[in-house]
């Protein structure tokens, strides 16, 4: 498989604390669900069908007939009510693909002070949240990697399933079933190698789809507030550093996390793809509603056949 990850080469003494991860996202899947339900509940009545003429099982409107059209397509009980002749036209309803995932690494597993929620959970609410919304239009839905791509009105439930049966986190997804015109959502930190980022990015551009990009961080990830002898650990390496006086590296750390955030968002501005950025201590459905319109702008291309 050749998506990139933090976690190559593992360790066989740090399984462990992989298979513990793995349970604490399986034991956190239900509640996450709910609260995913929830939140998608809250928005869903703005996104609708594709509002376009096409086949399709429901009822868009009526418009008058054109001369040279199939007299068959005449809609005569309508046309008996005035002396004009309609179509009943159907709502454009042709499945679109788009593969979902939430960054479950070990760095997402943070949260300080200044939220009430982990990046990881925010990340699987976010996701599971636009699975509900995706699935109430009839869209394909799949996590690249995991599962094939589908559509049922379940689709939530089925991901969170999928996900309780993941037995190695990884920052990205595989990109071997990533085809055309679908479009991809990666919700993370995406504090990852910046080389790493980029040729992930370039594997999915290649194949003609679009992506979409959620980082997510907590205020404090931000904000540096710490002072005097602090200690920080990596939970991807598990490297300890220690800060004698750490007001001192505010100025230098948050450089650095712009600089590395500000790579990120040209990244995906290069390829076209589309960047947002979320706190954790924000309303989970600020991202939502700009990703629905990131993705309804998204499949107006593709019905008018753009690539």
């Amino acid at each position: 498989m050749d998506a990139p990850s933090t976690n190559a080469g593992l360790d066989p003494a740090t399984w462990p604390n992989v298979i513990g991860e793995a349970r604490s996202v399986a034991d956190a899947l239900p509640a996450l669900l709910v609260e995913a339900s929830h939140v998608a509940s809250s928005i869903i009545a703005g996104w609708h069908g594709r509002r376009r003429a096409g086949p399709g099982e429901s009822f868009w409107q009526f418009r008058p007939f054109n001369m040279g059209e199939p007299a068959k397509r005449i809609d005569w009980r309508r046309s008996a009510r005035d002396d004009h002749l309609y179509v009943r036209e159907r709502e454009w309803e042709a499945a679109h693909t788009v593969w979902l995932w939430a960054d479950l690494s070990p760095s997402m597993v943070f949260r300080s002070r200044l939220s009430n929620v982990t990046k990881r959970d925010r990340a699987i609410v976010l996701m599971l949240a636009m699975a509900d919304m995706l699935a109430e239009t009839g869209e394909r839905i799949g996590l690249p990697g995991l599962t094939r791509a589908f559509s049922d009105r379940r689709a939530a439930e089925r991901l969170a399933d999928a996900l309780a049966h993941l037995s190695k986190p990884v920052a990205l997804p595989d990109t071997a079933s990533v085809k055309r015109f679908a479009d991809v959502v990666v919700v993370s930190d995406f504090l990852d190698p910046l080389e790493d980022i980029a040729a992930w990015i370039s594997r999915v551009a290649a194949t003609g789809a679009r992506g979409h990009l959620v980082q997510v961080l907590d205020p404090i990830e931000e904000t540096f507030p710490f002072d005097g002898r602090i200690e920080f650990s990596d939970p991807e390496l598990g490297l300890r550093l220690t800060a004698g006086r750490a007001e001192q590296w505010r100025e230098d750390y948050q450089n650095r996390l712009e600089a590395h955030r500000a790579e990120v968002r040209d990244m995906a501005r290069r390829a076209g793809w589309t960047y947002f950025l979320h706190h954790t201590d924000r309303p989970a459905s600020e991202p939502l509603l700009v990703l629905h319109s990131a993705l309804s702008g998204a499949l107006d291309v593709m019905q008018s056949g753009g690539a």
